[in-house]
């Protein structure tokens, strides 16, 4: 982009080359394009977010990033900055593939979601009625505990579908904290899923202490692995085969996957090796090589920007995208609801502040402030790896915002995003 003058004159040619280049429609887009004026947002705020990403590449924070932003169902914003490839400088494009860890959770949601509208599980039955080898899981007496054993008890009832979709579970993960109960669980599902396969986790699972009753608190952990191998025995699919036959293929999204084809490794992009914060050594699934044993509908998938902007978009039309139904309006609306008591709270990894759960996301429940902006109903979630998504249905907003970059600056990033964006916009 050409970057802003002092003087006028400069300034309105800026406009104008940014008007053209960000209204010229291209294959991969996922809506229509529209000028980002007609939208509500203002070209000189989105030079700023340009920028400043451009910026952070140029001082090696950030290898690189895609942002796309549609607003009432026009993409108003849709560009590539820096490297896909730090490694060999091979510049990003606006179809990089990206690792996008937990932001397959909301998907895989989906994936339940549809189940429940066919009768086939509800969000009330226990999930060891379908999965009846972590039927009877026990509960840690001291959760707390830094050290020694982890003593027992039963559980005061078992988890629900429900419970899983909302992370009110009691599963948790071993790197969500230091207790000697996290000690005993697996780091992440992502690492997991490339030592053991689905009957693995099970039992990995059916064997460990919950870290509290289910019901009683929020906490991040195994849960949508679980609900990912639920969706495999009601379905009688593999995972990927049903989100693909179901969600993926329905709404368009023909790079979404749980592994990268060969033929794609060229638009898979790359985080750096070693944390541009730490200096320590990066981890991303997808760019070790390691195969999966089982598809970890908790964190395992890979997408496009384009793609995920269609699962989001889909959501903000209340079920559907292109005239085709994927889930009923009705559902929709209970998944981006609150599902919390009002005594829970979601503060997750330090970046959730003000916001509630539903049934896969995220939910805002307080008007946002100006260093967190958003409107009440806005829903969203992000990955380990440095993806982020967000759907404000008031703003008429979908946003993902696509990178690799694992550790501390991906908070860094939904939050700069965040605000940028919404400060872009006409109210």
């Amino acid at each position: 982009m050409t970057p802003f003058n002092s003087s006028m004159v400069c300034c309105a040619i800026a406009v104008a080359v940014f008007t053209v280049a960000s209204t010229h429609a291209r294959a991969d887009d996922p809506l229509p394009r529209a000028d980002p004026a007609s939208l509500g947002l203002v070209p000189e705020r989105l030079q700023r977010i340009a920028d400043t990403l451009k910026a952070d590449v140029a001082k090696g924070q950030l290898p690189g990033a895609v942002l796309l932003i549609a607003r009432h169902g026009k993409i108003g914003y849709f560009e590539a900055f820096g490297d896909r490839d730090p490694e060999t400088d091979t510049p990003m494009k606006t179809d990089a593939i990206f690792s996008i860890a937990s932001m397959t959770k909301p998907m895989t949601s989906a994936g339940v979601m549809m189940l429940v509208e066919e009768g086939k599980i509800a969000l009330s039955d226990p999930i060891g009625k379908h999965l009846p080898e972590i039927a009877d899981l026990k509960v840690a007496v001291n959760p707390r505990a830094r050290d020694g054993d982890v003593e027992t008890r039963p559980a005061k009832r078992q988890p629900t579908v429900e419970d899983m979709l909302r992370h009110t579970s009691g599963m948790t993960s071993g790197n969500r904290g230091k207790s000697a109960v996290h000690k005993l669980w697996p780091y992440s599902g992502a690492r997991l899923a490339v030592r053991t396969n689905s009957d693995g986790l099970l039992k990995t699972i059916a064997e460990l202490p919950l870290l509290h009753d289910p019901g009683t608190s929020w906490d991040y952990g195994l849960s949508t692995d679980v609900l990912g191998v639920l969706i495999e025995r009601v379905s009688g699919q593999r995972l990927g085969e049903f989100l693909s036959e179901r969600l993926w293929q329905p709404l368009g999204m023909k790079d979404t996957a749980f592994i990268v084809p060969e033929s794609k490794w060229n638009r898979y992009a790359r985080a750096y090796e070693d944390s541009p914060v730490t200096g320590r050594r990066q981890r991303v699934v997808h760019a070790e090589g390691k195969p999966l044993k089982y598809e970890c509908g908790g964190g395992c998938a890979v997408s496009t920007a384009a793609d995920y902007l269609r699962f989001s978009q889909m959501l903000l039309n209340g079920g559907t995208f292109n005239g085709k139904r994927i889930l009923k309006r009705e559902t929709v609306a209970d998944m981006t609801r609150n599902h919390l008591g009002a005594d829970f709270g979601v503060d997750a990894e330090g970046t959730r502040a003000g916001f509630g759960f539903g049934l896969g996301f995220a939910v805002r429940l307080e008007p946002g402030t100006p260093s967190a902006p958003g409107h009440v109903g806005e829903y969203n979630w992000g990955g380990a790896y440095g993806t982020y998504f967000w759907n404000d249905p008031k703003a008429g907003l979908a946003v993902v915002f696509m990178s690799q970059q694992p550790g501390t600056l991906r908070y860094h990033y939904r939050k700069l995003m965040t605000k940028l964006v919404n400060e872009a916009l006409v109210q």
